[in-house]
């Protein structure tokens, strides 16, 4: 038995402890309450969670392998370090779990247009991808430096058919794309569908991508058993808006014996403007409809961040981890630019397995934990996606 109390998560109003929530205009509220309300009954349809299976199996290519890193492991002493391979999939990343969820929602629906916002172009290459096999017109909002940094995805996005809008204003990145694409939602929010890229934004959207998502750590639990015998002594992801690590913890939050570690992006480091770090130097506040944990400036708006990652570069995080960091069930940890590139060459290198940089966050802490722990330790780390998108400006940084 846990000793942690965690249902229901959230609660009827959406809330994960005091964090989330709809902090959203009336009429806006209304439309949320409309999606939720057709969420929870259209998941529950034997048709839906069967074409929904049946893509995880032979479009998606689940479940994704768990590997042992022996070369990696070998080389650093100490625990055994373990990849949950989400970086195999379709797409290449995570994001096309909850994409097809939410591609599918909108067909069940009867919406005319899915819209979206992106940091790295994962979840924009997978939404086009989930649209293109639904046939539903796709828009994805994008921030201009983003563009220019993950070039091979924002090709793949305009060959898949979709709608790329660039997005300016600001910083330029993964807030204003959000901010962006919003805007455009609210102009007619009956036809439209905002298909939020990770477990952020109001009631039910972090509850219906956590739920998606959570075939991760379903998954892994099964695996990890079958394989090894015992469940890992620790399970750790990266955390931006927190869509990967969500899915990966969910399976394990009743697990008093595994640890849970998000690590976020400490960018040029915590003593610096330049980091991502919400959960570490953030407080809670409120943000894209939700409350949560979110770094400010002193005038309270949000606060300009950084990480080499475009995925991790957002100034919030979903409601629920903010809940889980209140209750002490998950440890959030940081790594910096530094040691996130160190991580990528050293995998791609070690093990021939070239990862995304947002995954070479939680590559990283699994690197410098697991000298500290014995040999019968195990360290699963959720590989949320691959590096091609990032192989270009690596090589060009580091002057390979």
């Amino acid at each position: 038995m846990s000793k942690f109390d965690f249902s229901p998560m959230p609660d009827v109003n959406g809330y994960f402890g005091e964090y989330g929530g709809q902090i959203i205009p009336p009429e806006l509220k209304t439309v949320m309450d409309e999606i939720n309300t057709a969420y929870e009954e259209i998941r529950q349809k034997p048709e839906f969670q069967q074409e929904l299976a049946d893509l995880f199996a032979n479009y998606v290519g689940r479940p994704s392998p768990i590997f042992f890193a022996r070369r990696l492991s070998e080389q650093l002493g100490g625990a055994r370090i373990f990849l949950k391979r989400e970086d195999l999939n379709h797409t290449g990343a995570h994001k096309i779990n909850h994409c097809l969820g939410e591609a599918l929602l909108a067909k069940y629906m009867g919406k005319t247009k899915v819209i979206a916002e992106t940091g790295a172009g994962q979840h924009g290459v997978a939404l086009a991808t989930a649209c293109a096999l639904v046939g539903i017109p796709c828009e994805i909002h994008m921030g201009q430096v983003d563009i220019e940094k993950e070039h091979p995805n924002v090709v793949k996005m305009k060959i898949l058919g979709c709608t790329l809008v660039p997005v300016t204003r600001g910083t330029a990145t993964l807030k204003d794309a959000v901010d962006s694409a919003f805007e455009e939602y609210l102009k007619d929010p009956n036809n439209f569908i905002y298909a939020i890229g990770s477990v952020v934004g109001p009631h039910p959207f972090p509850k219906m991508v956590r739920d998606f998502q959570s075939i991760i750590g379903t998954e892994s639990r099964q695996q990890f058993q079958q394989g090894e015998g015992k469940l890992p002594d620790y399970v750790t992801a990266c955390v931006g808006g927190g869509s990967n690590a969500i899915g990966m913890f969910t399976a394990f939050l009743n697990d008093d014996d595994v640890n849970l570690v998000g690590v976020e992006p400490a960018g040029h480091g915590l003593e610096t403007d330049k980091h991502s770090a919400t959960m570490t130097l953030g407080k809670p506040s409120e943000i894209h409809g939700m409350k949560c944990y979110v770094l400010e400036q002193e005038d309270g708006t949000p606060m300009p961040v950084h990480s080499i990652a475009s995925g991790l570069d957002y100034p919030g995080v979903g409601p629920q981890h903010s809940y889980l960091k209140d209750l002490g069930r998950v440890q959030y940890e940081t790594a910096s630019d530094d040691e996130c590139l160190n991580a990528f060459m050293t995998l791609s290198r070690v093990e021939g397995i070239i990862p995304a940089l947002e995954s070479s966050h939680a590559v990283a802490w699994a690197m410098r934990k697991a000298p500290t722990l014995s040999a019968e330790q195990c360290i699963l780390v959720n590989l949320s996606g691959r590096g091609d998108k990032d192989a270009d400006y690596v090589a060009q940084k580091l002057g390979l």
